[in-house]
């Protein structure tokens, strides 16, 4: 079983949304607390509470700058923020006492809006002035939805896509059409989906996607999976509905007795390293393994190595194939199988017994002599493997319908 993260984004998605998504779902507060007075960042504070949007309840989380009444994501207002370079931007974060991995994903959003910006502006990442998402309450909303998503503790992260306004906003370069550069431009880089609604203003900021680029690991949710907990975190603007963004944990689920087919193409293996990725994929609990030629790029040959596995074999089998073939990617795919039943028995011929496997499928019977055990029958007795296979299937047969 996976746990995953699934930033629903059907609602659209903003810093502070995602902020307050996270801390519905149970990430900690006192964490992220701590985190926030040791920026040494002066001149906000913040409010975590309960709200609702269009009798829809949810958490808000709302930072508010001093001498200024409402937080409002880049691109909402157009506010007086002090101009900061990445560089600047950075030097704050290094000030916080955070994971380091929470602080690699905080300049990792950051870098994502810089670079956004810098394609829109035509300059220089080092030169982008962050008058807008550098300010104080974008750096907290940042900071902060790295310091929970890393509190979750979950990997994997899902964002399928993302719903999105029409017509304009107002910003610090004016009024422009919705989404704005900044959006699109990371949406144009990560390949985040975005889906258009009828809503009137912009749904999806640059701070959002640029967590929701940052995050995801995964565009699609399980084929089938339970939700473990939903966290709703409330949006402020409004739309005429309901206005939140929803997060989830869910676990992947699968049926009983789903086997999966996982391959990849090689042309750069030894056989000698793929004989034994055989072996290592078999031990690991691989139910068939085999190879089959092919033709690559540059009309290379090379081999096709497919395995089925179980579903709960899968990541073993995954970490076989990668850790003993050259490989760098695989397919996977869940598969359907329809098998006869299996029945070990054993026959005893003239000189010694033989394992015979009988396989049925309605009134289909067969019987199928092990070839180990007809391999050392036939070594001791100097009969050929031939004669002692069909002397076993006969005694199989005969004994089964006396």
């Amino acid at each position: 079983m996976t746990k995953y993260l699934y930033l629903e984004g059907a609602g659209g998605i903003s810093g502070d949304m995602t902020v307050a998504a996270l801390l519905d779902l149970g990430a900690s507060r006192d964490k992220l607390d701590a985190v926030l007075k040791s920026l040494n960042l002066d001149g906000f504070d913040y409010h975590i509470e309960r709200q609702s949007s269009y009798s829809i309840a949810g958490c808000d989380f709302d930072v508010h700058l001093h001498h200024e009444e409402h937080h409002h994501e880049a691109g909402y207002h157009e506010h007086h923020h002090e101009h900061r370079h990445l560089a600047d931007v950075y030097a704050i974060i290094d000030c916080g006492e955070m994971t380091d991995k929470a602080r690699a994903l905080a300049k990792k959003i950051f870098l994502i809006v810089a670079e956004a910006e810098a394609k829109a502006h035509g300059c220089p990442v080092e030169e982008v002035h962050f008058h807008e998402v550098g300010a104080v309450d974008s750096i907290v909303d940042i900071v902060a939805a790295a310091v929970l998503t890393d509190d979750l503790g979950i990997d994997r992260v899902i964002v399928s896509g993302l719903s999105e306004g029409k017509g304009f906003v107002n910003c610090q370069h004016g009024r422009l059409p919705v989404p704005v550069p900044a959006v699109l431009n990371i949406a144009e880089k990560y390949g985040v989906t975005l889906r258009p609604t009828d809503n009137d203003g912009e749904m999806v900021t640059p701070t959002g996607i640029a967590i929701a680029a940052a995050v995801r690991t995964d565009e699609r949710l399980p084929a089938a999976y339970r939700v473990l907990k939903t966290g709703i975190g409330l949006g402020k603007r409004d739309f005429g509905h309901a206005n939140f963004l929803r997060a989830m944990i869910v676990e992947d689920t699968v049926a009983e007795g789903q086997m999966y087919a996982v391959e990849t193409n090689i042309d750069d293996s030894t056989p000698e390293e793929l004989g034994l990725a055989m072996e290592k994929l078999f031990a690991a609990g691989a139910a068939d393994v085999h190879f089959e030629p092919c033709l690559m790029k540059k009309n290379r040959p090379a081999y096709i190595l497919r395995a089925i596995v179980a579903a709960d074999k899968l990541a073993a089998a995954e970490d076989v194939i990668f850790r003993h073939t050259s490989t760098i990617g695989l397919r996977k795919y869940p598969v359907e199988r329809t098998c006869m039943a299996r029945e070990i028995t054993e026959v005893e011929l003239s000189y010694g017994k033989v394992k015979v496997k009988k396989c049925s499928l309605g009134d289909i019977v067969r019987y199928n002599p092990e070839y180990e055990s007809v391999k050392a029958l036939s070594e001791k007795n100097g009969q050929t493997f031939r004669e002692v296979f069909d002397a076993a299937r006969r005694r199989a047969e005969e004994t089964d319908n006396a």
